[in-house]
């Protein structure tokens, strides 16, 4: 085989894969602003919230993202837009051109956006959600 060959089918872009790479690159990322985040004393008791039903969200970066019925969430501090509840029964995690683990920011319950613990960062839910809450 001569060597024109061998390059053009080392660097072949099939469809899929160029499909696979210009979704990734129209992918948003998730808009942040900087958290104040003050965390609850230690030993306070940390209110609890629990989803009666699913909620469905649609971020700003395309993506949806469902709170599951029946998922509880312990509260772990406050930002100036509300109260931050991280889930106690698994991991919530919101999608743009990366994979961020986030809590809820809840007030008067309303879902206001999201705490990013990893970036100590705030990202705005528009509009707000307002949560179906209830009792376990």
């Amino acid at each position: 085989m001569n060597l024109p060959f061998l390059l053009r089918r080392a660097f072949a872009v099939t469809p899929s894969t160029l499909a696979a790479l210009l979704l990734a690159a129209c992918a948003f990322a998730v808009p942040t602003e900087p958290a104040r985040f003050a965390p609850l004393a230690a030993g306070a008791l940390a209110p609890s919230i629990f989803l009666a039903q699913d909620a469905e969200l649609r971020l700003s970066t395309g993506y949806s993202r469902t709170l599951p019925a029946n998922s509880r969430w312990r509260a772990v501090g406050t930002l100036p837009q509300g109260t931050v509840y991280q889930r106690v029964d698994g991991v919530f995690s919101i999608e743009g051109r990366h994979v961020h683990e986030a809590y809820l920011v809840v007030k008067e319950s309303a879902l206001r956006g999201f705490y990013l613990p990893g970036e100590a960062a705030f990202t705005p839910l528009s509009p707000s959600v307002s949560l179906p809450l209830g009792a376990p």
